[in-house]
């Protein structure tokens, strides 16, 4: 009789653990690409690979998906947070205070109602433009590529700046990687304040920025990890396996790659479905924790 009590315990012990156990889709390090003589600060699907841009520099390099450089555009002026679509790339130069656009070897430069101080970072989306104006404290904004609004000025405050590095432009909102504010920010297209996040994270430089149709992607430069968070802002996931000072990501044919300047590399991740407790679903995740690293 003692042996059945024992047995039953165990037996129903063990289903108690199995009903626990959860899934969950999360992004998990797959592996990472290294890249020679390039410290990655922007980065922006092309046709044909991924262009990087390479302040240090002065020129974008575009690579394939094992980082061999195909092509290379020389002859710039420290570029930044790039920008592309179809065929053309928008490339914001910190070092000149100009806006490129660039098609194969056509050069337009981009004109605003105000002047730019360190344009930062440039978003895109058909005749739209976002640019993040680096020492001027702004954002501007045009919707048809003529007529801008600028917004936004130096503080702490929701809706103000402190060295705005990236934007990033959906349907309806401007987001912008409000970068020594350690925070993110989300405007509508008139330039009204909505929402900001991230500001209980305790980030040191919000450098990048991505937003897909559920989650905001930001990286976290000095703390060396991205941040996912939900569309309202609340914390998802935490990344940081072979990630080194991190500027900017995007996220291509389902999978995300994240820019390390000083590790010069690519980190990529893919979504895989992780087998989770029921505890641990109500927490924070760690991408680290699920796998091998690998690393080409």
């Amino acid at each position: 009789m003692k042996q059945y009590i024992i047995i039953l315990l165990t037996a129903m012990l063990i289903a108690s653990c199995q009903e626990k156990k959860q899934t969950e889709i999360r992004w998990v390090h797959s592996k990472t690409i290294a890249l020679a003589d390039v410290n990655p600060i922007g980065i922006a699907q092309g046709e044909k690979g991924i262009w990087l841009s390479d302040g240090d520099r002065n020129r974008l390099v575009l690579i394939d998906n094992s980082g061999v450089v195909l092509n290379t555009i020389d002859s710039l002026d420290r570029p930044m947070h790039i920008a592309s679509e179809g065929e053309m790339l928008v490339i914001p130069q910190y070092g000149n205070d100009e806006i490129l656009r660039f098609r194969e070897s056509e050069k337009e430069i981009v004109r605003t109602w105000d002047s730019l101080d360190a344009p930062a970072g440039v978003a895109i989306k058909g005749a739209e433009i976002a640019i993040a104006d680096f020492y001027n404290n702004k954002v501007h904004y045009t919707e048809n590529s003529s007529d801008w609004i600028t917004f936004g000025k130096e503080g702490k405050a929701d809706g103000d700046f402190y060295y705005p590095t990236d934007v990033h432009l959906t349907e309806s909102n401007i987001w912008v990687a409000d970068a020594y504010n350690n925070r993110l920010q989300v405007f509508d297209k008139k330039g009204n304040h909505l929402k900001t996040i991230g500001e209980d994270q305790k980030m040191n430089a919000a450098t990048g920025i991505f937003v897909s149709d559920t989650n905001a992607y930001t990286t976290d430069f000095e703390n060396d990890r991205v941040l996912v968070f939900d569309l309202e802002g609340s914390l998802k996931q935490v990344l940081d396996t072979d990630i080194s000072k991190p500027t900017d990501l995007i996220i291509i044919d389902e999978v995300l790659y994240v820019t390390n300047y000083k590790g010069k590399s690519l980190s990529v991740y893919t979504q895989q479905e992780v087998e989770i407790s029921s505890q641990e679903g109500h927490d924070t995740h760690n991408d680290h924790h699920d796998h091998e690293d690998h690393k080409d």
